[in-house]
């Protein structure tokens, strides 16, 4: 049994909603045919964007959405993506799949997409093969309300108001495709591209920087060292790859217990990235201003035999499902650093939320975990204590059960918990102090084997439902979780 003391009256940080953001890269058939079909589509569409998916992203209440990229991103030329389609540049998309990028999708076309759903842009720049004019256009095109060029040639592309943009990323993986720098001399680039970057009337950018990859402890010693004060936010990415070698990284769907298992470890190490970046961006920022941002993470395996490898396609299992359950934990209790995360890529594209083909669309066991935990968002993390069974696989031990929990505006305690043992079902011994407990109601995501997922076949192989295996006894919320569950509760105080 694993015993765990919720103190419902010791709020530590808020939750930001931030968290559980997404990522729509130009890549594969993320942007098109995931989301845009374009107004001549038999496809039902508002204004090019397919309705069954912007009513899907709707439910999650999506907080934020970051775009074109990504390693696309570094190669992107704004000025290519505006004005009437016809006249728009086509060009190459080097990184993924060498096809022909039409630019049909561009600025206009992602604000009203964000403006559709609900949600706010997060606009990723160019360093990479961009210049520090095109960079400071692009702001003034996007946010200027005055007289100038830029905000002059937005009205004459049909948008007379400026958009709100707050988020703006300074490069991405500029230590990869993003160009191949080093840590110092991206940092001295980011401190003359900010720079440029403006704020206009009342609309104030919140600018993240391009931070390390995966354990790269140096890289964010040297950019917090020269330019913390610079910025806002400073990224982070990482990829579960459950074998380890990035030329064969596993198959999605044909997996054994002992892959979930390290798939599932792996994805753990995503704590001791935080808690170690953390400690060295609290060296320079003790006050926590600048906030860690995880703005590329998911799963990410081999793609679906027959399709463009540089499509990144992939199915999504309740091993994502579990994935997604464990990171978002784990970014609620570190949410006095880590204030928003994308997982990678909302359609099509690697642990997808969505996947389309044709005129169909099913929901993936991920997007099910992101519904199930939107409870959290906003809400006050509340302190947990846990103690678990370990879950032994080959000599090697992870906890058995990953939690977190909060306490909403309304006075009540959302637990989430997750277990991860393929085959055993696990009870806890809940204490919570700090309230009475009331009602209790809670969702379930399971399956019947660790590789289910849903096809446009059988959409509703994996979905949630009510939960109702728990109890009060002795003043204590006992719960038992079956096997590769994701549990969360609902709790009145």
């Amino acid at each position: 049994m694993a015993k765990l003391t919720i103190n419902a009256d010791i709020r530590l940080s808020t939750i930001d909603r931030n968290i559980y953001g997404h990522f729509s890269e130009h890549l594969g058939r993320c942007i098109y045919e995931g989301i845009y079909v374009g107004k001549d589509s038999p496809i039902a569409n508002t204004e090019g964007m397919r309705n069954d998916v912007l009513e899907a992203l709707k439910q999650l209440e999506i907080p934020v959405l970051r775009w074109p990229g990504g390693c696309f991103a570094d190669e992107y030329h704004w000025k290519d993506g505006v004005g009437p389609k016809e006249k728009r540049k086509r060009m190459i998309n080097t990184h993924w799949g060498g096809v022909v990028e039409n630019n049909h999708f561009g600025t206009h076309e992602f604000l009203r997409l964000c403006e559709l759903i609900g949600t706010e842009p997060y606009i990723s720049g160019n360093v990479g093969s961009g210049t520090v004019a095109e960079m400071s256009e692009w702001v003034e095109y996007m946010t200027f309300d005055g007289e100038s060029p830029m905000a002059n040639w937005r009205r004459e592309n049909g948008r007379e108001q400026p958009w709100k943009i707050t988020y703006f990323g300074v490069g991405n993986e500029n230590w990869g495709c993003g160009g191949n720098m080093r840590p110092e001399y991206y940092a001295d680039l980011y401190r003359q591209y900010a720079c440029y970057v403006r704020n206009y009337g009342d609309n104030r950018i919140f600018k993240i920087a391009c931070g390390p990859n995966v354990d790269d402890y140096n890289w964010t010693e040297v950019l917090m060292r020269e330019a913390a004060r610079f910025m806002d936010g400073l990224s982070l990415h990482y990829y579960t790859v459950p074998t380890g070698i990035w030329s064969d990284k596993g198959s999605a769907t044909e997996f054994d217990e002992k892959l979930w298992f390290e798939t599932l470890k792996k994805t753990l190490f995503m704590e001791e990235l935080i808690e170690r970046h953390d400690t060295i961006m609290t060296r320079y920022d003790p006050d926590k201003r600048v906030a860690l941002i995880v703005d590329e993470w998911g799963t990410w395996y081999n793609v679906e035999p027959g399709t463009n490898p540089g499509f990144l396609y992939q199915q999504n299992t309740m091993r994502d499902a579990l994935v997604a359950g464990i990171n978002l934990n784990i970014f609620h209790n570190h949410s006095d650093r880590v204030r928003m995360a994308n997982i990678a890529q909302v359609v099509n594209v690697l642990q997808a939320i969505i996947l389309t083909e044709g005129a169909s669309m099913i929901l993936t066991p991920t997007y099910h975990v992101f519904d199930m935990y939107k409870v959290h968002q906003g809400a006050s993390l509340v302190a947990a204590d846990m103690e678990s069974p370990s879950y032994e696989m080959d000599g090697q031990s992870i906890d058995q059960l990953s939690v977190s929990a909060s306490v909403d505006a309304n006075n009540r305690l959302h637990i989430s918990l997750c277990n991860l043992h393929h085959a055993e079902a696990l009870e806890v011994a809940c204490t919570i102090r700090g309230g009475k407990v009331g009602d209790v109601a809670g969702r379930i995501l399971t399956s019947d084997t660790i590789q289910s997922h849903n096809t446009f076949g059988e959409p509703e192989i994996v979905k949630t439902s009510v939960f109702s295996d728990f109890r009060i006894e002795n003043d204590q919320l006992i719960v038992k979780l079956p096997a590769k569950s994701v549990v969360t509760l609902g709790v009145n105080l």
